[in-house]
C-alpha cells in the first residue's frame, strides 16, 4: 500500500481507503465491520470514510463499535464523517449548511463513532440557503475547538470551493483541503475539467467516490440484475436504469477484455485507472465481504502496470460516453 499527501496538507491516507455508504447498517453488522476493517488495516487502509446520513446515523454507530473493539492507537488511522442532509425533517436539522446544525451534528456524530474526534469532515452538498461565509466560520471554528482536523466539501462546483476558500483566506480562517466527488470512467468531468485549475492553485486533494459506478464497472449487471446486489437493495430503485444501461454494459465487456490480457478482473481495472489520477489522494471502496476487499486491492499493484498504450486503448474503448 502506497500513501499519498491529502492535497496541499501533510495528512497522509493510504491510496485505497473504506467507505461505508450502502454497506454499513444495510449489508453489514459490527462484526462483519470489524472484520473487514481489520483486514484492511492489516493491508495497509489508514482511511475510513463515512457520514452522518449513511443509514440514519447507523453506519457511524457500527464503525465507530468496530473501532472501539479493534482497539488501534488512534493516531494510527484516518476517520471522516460528512455533514447537510441531516438525520430529522426539522429545521435546522435537514439539508442545511448553518451554523446551528454544524455544531449540533459534529457532537452526535463524535458520540456515535465514540470518538473524541474525527480527521476529515465534509461539507456533504453546497446549501442555496445559507451564506458560504457562514457556513466556512462554523467549519473552521469545529477545527479550532479540536473537534476535525481538516475541513473539506462534496460535491460542490469550482465557484463554490473557490469562494470557500477565498473567504477562509480573508479572515484568517481554516481553509478547505479537500473535496470528495464522484469519479470513474462514466463520471469524469467534473474531476477532470471543472476543478482543473484548483489542484494548482488551492492544492485541493480528492477523497473520490463510486469508483465501479454502483458495481456498473464490475460487470455483474450485464446479463441483468443478480440477486443480492445493491440495485435490489429497497429505496435503490434509482440505480437498475443507470446500472443496466446497454451502451456502458457493452463498453464493460470490452473493457473487460482489456483486463483478462493483464490477468485482472475489469473491476480492478478500473478501480486501477482512478488511481492513475495524481489528483486522486484516496479512492473510496465498498467491501461487504472480505473477498470483495481482496479483490480490490489488486487495484494498487495493477496501476503500476496500466502503461500510457493500455491507458489510450481504455480512454478509446469508453470514447465520450461519459458525464
Amino acid at each position: 500500500m502506497e500513501y499519498r499527501r491529502l492535497g496541499r496538507s501533510g495528512l497522509q491516507v493510504s491510496e485505497l481507503s473504506i467507505g461505508s455508504w450502502v454497506t454499513y447498517g444495510s449489508q453489514v453488522d459490527t462484526r462483519a465491520a470489524r472484520e473487514t476493517l481489520a483486514a484492511a488495516f492489516d493491508a495497509g487502509i489508514n482511511f475510513f470514510d463515512n457520514a452522518e446520513a449513511y443509514a440514519g446515523g447507523e453506519s457511524e454507530k457500527i464503525m465507530g463499535q468496530a473501532l472501539k473493539e479493534l482497539a488501534w492507537p488512534r493516531a494510527n488511522y484516518v476517520v471522516s464523517t460528512k455533514f447537510f442532509w441531516g438525520l430529522e425533517n426539522r429545521p435546522n436539522r435537514y439539508h442545511t449548511l448553518n451554523r446551528k446544525y454544524l455544531m449540533d451534528a459534529i457532537d452526535g456524530s463524535l458520540a456515535r463513532f465514540q470518538l473524541d474526534y474525527v480527521d476529515l469532515a465534509f461539507c456533504h452538498r453546497p446549501d442555496p440557503n445559507t451564506p458560504i461565509e457562514e457556513t466556512v466560520w462554523a467549519m473552521s471554528d469545529m477545527i479550532t475547538r479540536g473537534k476535525a482536523q481538516y475541513w473539506g466539501t462534496s460535491e460542490w462546483s469550482a465557484e463554490e470551493i473557490r469562494a470557500a476558500y477565498e473567504i477562509a483566506e480573508r479572515h484568517h480562517l481554516h481553509k478547505p483541503v479537500m473535496e470528495q466527488p464522484q469519479y470513474n470512467l462514466f463520471h469524469r468531468k467534473r474531476v477532470e475539467n471543472e476543478y482543473a485549475r484548483l489542484y494548482e492553485d488551492y492544492g485541493m486533494g480528492l477523497t473520490t467516490w463510486s469508483p465501479l459506478a454502483s458495481g456498473l464497472l464490475t460487470g455483474k449487471y450485464r446479463n441483468g440484475i443478480p440477486s443480492g446486489s445493491r440495485a435490489q437493495l429497497q429505496g435503490y430503485d434509482w440505480l437498475q436504469q443507470q446500472v443496466l444501461d446497454p451502451v456502458k454494459n457493452e463498453i464493460v465487456g470490452k473493457l473487460d477484455a482489456i483486463a483478462k490480457e493483464l490477468g485482472e478482473t475489469v473491476g480492478t481495472l478500473a478501480l486501477a485507472w482512478v488511481l492513475k489520477n495524481p489528483n486522486v489522494s484516496t479512492v473510496i471502496t465498498g467491501s461487504s465481504r472480505i473477498e470483495q476487499l481482496h479483490e480490490n486491492l489488486k487495484a494498487a499493484e495493477l496501476a503500476k502496470r496500466i502503461t500510457p498504450e493500455i491507458q489510450q486503448r481504455i480512454e478509446d474503448t469508453v470514447g465520450d460516453n461519459y458525464a
